[in-house]
């Protein structure tokens, strides 16, 4: 509720800069043509991932994962970032956040461990792991169409940063909970599929769609498809669970006031000061500029208005590439730096998980540097 009041409080100041002309006509109907396809993907997500917890896919796997550790909880919780990596690259980071975070918590508790090293490894490769593909993050999907590049090509650009991105905070994890994921569990049997038909359909449509994803065709098409697919099939044997509130309506009206506010700040030029922190240049110290500007900004306001306010001043595939180091992984150390770090906390206070707020800044100003720093010196010398 707060998120969409705060995106209509945005809404309504990028409609009172229209109406005074400080936002010309042009410039938002150029803003609409770009942000459209992106805001219908992230809707044909939301919904394609609702639909497949529903379904009990991502409570399978979990479980299935509890087993293939043979009751070390070291090795339950490597396979959890594997599994946050995937979910986040291909899903994206708000999956992973609010879909992933219940069921690797519920996972935790069903084995007895602490459940805060697997919800600490979630939101942080939440936000860090969503680097590698255009759809793992909306400021990727507005980086990918900017520069027009294949979504193989955007990996490319992003392979070396992701890797150090997702072992970073992976490795912190391991060294400061060290004691509780040194411990031995006893799994128990996963529990039996119910809706099987709507269980297979869900686990073929998400097969199916990742590698649409990356083929080229414009993401919204196959995400849409796919979303189409299971209401259909939801319609057919669970009907009760279609509602609206599988749209992320809060989500949407906070991304178009962040658009349009941004782009008027554009116009009236408050965002030119920015470029005295951004730099120039493409050298490892001007992209460690760029990349510790883009985090600090991000920490500051929150990612995604970071990442349009920067844009100007990241003109070529490699300066983005920085800028979205910082503003995706380095959105770790404020609880309002991302998102998808607002929907975990809400997910853990819903099932009584209590993490400090202090805490999570303090681990977060350790992380997130070395992260930033690391992930941005393994770009420039990838890039040689």
């Amino acid at each position: 509720m707060r998120i969409a009041i705060v995106g209509a409080v945005l809404t309504a100041l990028g409609l009172v800069a229209v109406a005074s002309g400080v936002l010309p006509l042009d410039a938002v109907a150029v803003l609409a043509e770009r942000s459209a396809p992106i805001l219908g993907f992230v809707v044909a997500m939301t919904v394609v991932a609702e639909l497949a917890a529903e379904a009990g896919v991502f409570r399978a796997l979990a479980e299935r994962l509890a087993r293939m550790a043979g009751g070390r909880a070291i090795l339950l919780w490597l396979l959890v970032v594997v599994l946050a990596t995937a979910s986040t690259v291909f899903l994206s980071l708000d999956t992973t956040a609010v879909l992933l975070t219940p069921v690797v918590v519920s996972l935790a508790a069903h084995v007895r461990l602490p459940p805060i090293p697997f919800a600490l490894t979630t939101v942080w490769l939440a936000n860090t792991a969503s680097l590698l593909l255009p759809v793992s993050n909306l400021t990727n999907l507005l980086a990918a169409e900017r520069l027009a590049l294949h979504p193989l090509e955007f990996a490319a650009l992003m392979a070396a940063p992701a890797l150090v991105a997702v072992v970073v905070p992976a490795v912190i994890v391991l060294l400061v909970r060290r004691r509780e994921l040194a411990a031995r569990f006893v799994p128990d049997e996963p529990a039996a599929i119910g809706d099987r038909p709507l269980f297979w359909t869900a686990v073929g449509v998400l097969v199916a769609l990742v590698p649409l994803l990356v083929s080229g065709l414009p993401v919204w098409l196959p995400a849409s498809g796919a979303a189409l697919v299971l209401v259909v099939v939801f319609a057919v044997r669970r009907r009760r669970v279609l509602r609206p509130g599988l749209v992320p309506w809060s989500l949407l009206v906070f991304v178009c006031g962040l658009f349009l506010a941004m782009q008027a700040a554009h116009e009236l030029g408050a965002t030119a000061v920015l470029g005295a922190l951004a730099g120039t240049g493409e050298g490892p110290l001007e992209l460690l500029r760029l990349a510790g500007a883009s985090a600090l900004s991000a920490n500051a306001i929150d990612n995604l208005p970071a990442f349009l306010a920067l844009e100007p001043f990241a003109a070529s595939p490699l300066r983005t590439a920085a800028l979205l180091i910082g503003v995706n992984a380095g959105a770790i150390v404020t609880p309002w730096a991302s998102l998808a770090t607002l929907l975990w906390h809400q997910r853990l206070v819903a099932m009584g998980v209590e993490i400090s707020w202090w805490r999570y800044v303090a681990l977060g100003l350790l992380v997130a540097p070395l992260t930033v720093a690391a992930a941005t010196l393994a770009l420039a010398l990838a890039a040689g």
